[in-house]
């Protein structure tokens, strides 16, 4: 269980779209309008307090899920999940419920962080760097496996397979998963691709050779530096498919990997034990019929340690 002065790093993203999947749109407000991931994400959040009892609370947020220096480093980052006038594709019914999110968020006084230009991603990267630890990240999305760091006591709190079965990934865990140094996901990741956000990743590398190729080298620098010293440790037919892709491993860094310098201001993530603004909250309670689910955040948030 997490200690008392632990800060826990939503990636809110992750969980709300985890909450409307997992929860039926049957779900409503008193007008009938879905609030299926409101609801969901303040009973996540209820749980997570709970089980892992953390000091600090700060929900991250997206000020641009497609940021720029990305996509002009890889214009493939996320474009095929992006509509014509650039807004990521989303069921509407998500959409409308977002900003009820963070409306219901910032009456409850739950700490919001984003910053522009910057992922949610960067916004975790950059809060679990400057704090002294330990740090609990809480995401359904692998790429923030590279944030984990044993001597600073940064966490995942991976979501995959739901709230009832969470599991906490450490520099063990990575290792474990992968076959590569714990810290080594940034370089794996950009040596394997990811389709669900446009990276193609090196052809004909797939992640028995990323991971003999990280345990090797190091990092994608690393890899390369060794390519140009005509090194012979590669695996058997690496080296021209490297050097074939050698284009896409120079712009791919800094797409895969999480900032850790975003310009986030301080988020301060002390838990609220009682609402910022309880007559807005009511409000919002009374529009979209939170019920048991807020009762159950706000329960949760004022019997934590601080």
């Amino acid at each position: 269980m997490a200690g008392v002065g632990t800060l826990m790093l939503l990636d809110s993203a992750s969980l709300y779209y985890r909450a409307f999947y997992g929860v039926p749109e049957t779900m409503t407000a008193p007008d009938g309008t879905p609030v299926n991931a409101v609801r969901g994400l303040l009973d996540m959040m209820s749980r997570l307090l709970r089980a892992r009892t953390p000091g600090r609370l700060v929900a991250c947020l997206d000020a641009d899920w497609r940021p720029a220096f990305r996509t002009a480093a890889i214009p493939s980052y996320k474009a095929h999940r992006a509509n014509p006038d650039g807004t990521e594709q989303a069921p509407e019914a998500l959409t409308a419920q977002i900003p009820v999110i963070e409306q219901v968020l910032a009456a409850a006084g739950v700490a919001m962080s984003s910053a522009p230009g910057y992922e949610a991603d960067d916004v975790i990267g950059t809060l679990a760097a400057r704090d002294a630890g330990p740090v609990d990240v809480v995401t359904g999305d692998r790429d923030l496996f590279q944030v984990v760091d044993d001597e600073r006591g940064v966490r995942v709190i991976y979501t995959a397979r739901g709230l009832s079965k969470l599991d906490v990934i450490d520099e063990a865990a990575v290792a474990s998963r992968y076959d590569i140094p714990g810290r080594a996901y940034a370089a794996f990741a950009a040596l394997r691709g990811d389709p669900s956000d446009g990276l193609p990743g090196v052809s004909g590398v797939g992640e028995k050779t990323a991971a003999a190729l990280v345990r090797r080298f190091g990092s994608v620098d690393d890899i390369l530096a060794a390519l140009d010293a005509g090194h012979g440790g590669f695996p058997m037919g690496s080296r021209a498919k490297l050097t074939a892709d050698r284009a896409y491993l120079e712009a791919c860094v800094p797409v895969v990997a999480v900032a850790t310098d975003a310009p986030v201001s301080a988020a301060g993530g002390e838990l609220p034990s009682r609402p910022a603004d309880p007559k807005r909250l009511a409000e919002l309670d009374e529009r979209w019929g939170l019920g048991s689910s807020l009762g159950r955040l706000l329960s949760a948030l004022a019997s934590n340690p601080a």
